[in-house]
């Protein structure tokens, strides 16, 4: 199956997020593949990207602290970011703090509808569960979540959570073949952000030699070429985060990463270390 995805080399692929871009990132998820891209993250970093739009799909963590660190993000919009076992993301406090970002706050299942509604080419999604919370007043001032009435039951209200339509899906997968197909394996929200997205730009381990929209048994969790705009080879490009059968995560550097974050030199050393000098992590 041929596509439309161009193959490309980690410096290319970063090239094309473009200063004040939406991008959309997939969470951390517990005994899988993280789908975090983060050679592509230090590869932005190294561009100095400037006023990124960060949408966690639907939290974020380490790659967005280290974005919001390196000064690459101005709108941070999720359900939740911290380091989870490793403690508070620190950088992004400090970041809140000094008011150097916009912080929009969100949830998961408005998050996701969001994504769906986008990826369907409609206006809105409806979710329920947000009638009451705080979060509801925030969003209906801004316009992007409006309580309406159930036109299909009376006495019934429901929120219509508006289309997101990123700029940039960005994330990390397991395989990819020369067509351009990337495999996700469980990871289905990476299909849902790769449709809403007006580019994907996807990191991979392994080659699929063959086409992977042949077989049977990897065809049904595959994003196809023709909605992925370019794709690089990284082996260990989710590192420091869990690869799946590939590698595990590297807990000695994210807890190493926690604790320089707490402080702006810390951070710069860190970035010293791992992001602005040198250009692949082995």
């Amino acid at each position: 199956m041929g596509g439309t995805a161009r193959i490309v080399d980690i410096g290319t692929l970063a090239a094309l997020v473009d200063d004040g871009d939406m991008v959309a990132i997939p969470a951390l998820l517990s005994g899988q593949y993280s789908g975090a891209a983060m050679a592509a993250t230090r590869a932005i970093i190294q561009r100095d990207v400037k006023r990124l739009h960060l949408l966690g799909v639907p939290a974020l963590s380490f790659q967005a602290d280290l974005l919001i660190g390196a000064g690459c993000v101005g709108v941070v919009e999720t359900g939740s970011i911290l380091l989870y076992e490793y403690g508070p993301a620190n950088r992004f406090v400090a970041a809140q703090r000094l008011g150097q970002i916009e912080v929009r706050d969100s949830t998961c299942p408005a998050i996701h509808a969001g994504l769906i509604a986008g990826e369907k080419g409609l206006p809105f999604m409806p979710v329920r569960g947000i009638i009451g919370s705080d979060l509801l007043g925030h969003h209906e001032r801004r316009g992007d979540w409006r309580v309406i009435a159930n036109p299909f039951a009376a006495n019934d209200r429901i929120v219509a959570a508006s289309a997101i339509r990123p700029d940039v899906a960005l994330f990390h997968a397991p395989l990819a073949d020369r067509h351009g197909n990337v495999w996700i394996g469980q990871r289905d929200e990476l299909v849902t952000m790769a449709r809403a997205s007006r580019k994907t730009l996807v990191t991979f381990e392994q080659w699929h030699e063959g086409d992977l929209a042949d077989d049977p048994r990897l065809s049904a969790a595959m994003v196809p070429a023709a909605f992925v705009t370019a794709l690089s080879h990284q082996p260990k490009g989710a590192w420091p985060h869990n690869g799946g059968e590939f590698y595990g995560e590297d807990a000695a550097h994210l807890r190493d990463y926690a604790r320089l974050s707490q402080t702006e030199a810390g951070f710069a050393e860190y970035l010293a270390r791992h992001v602005t000098t040198v250009r692949e992590t082995a």
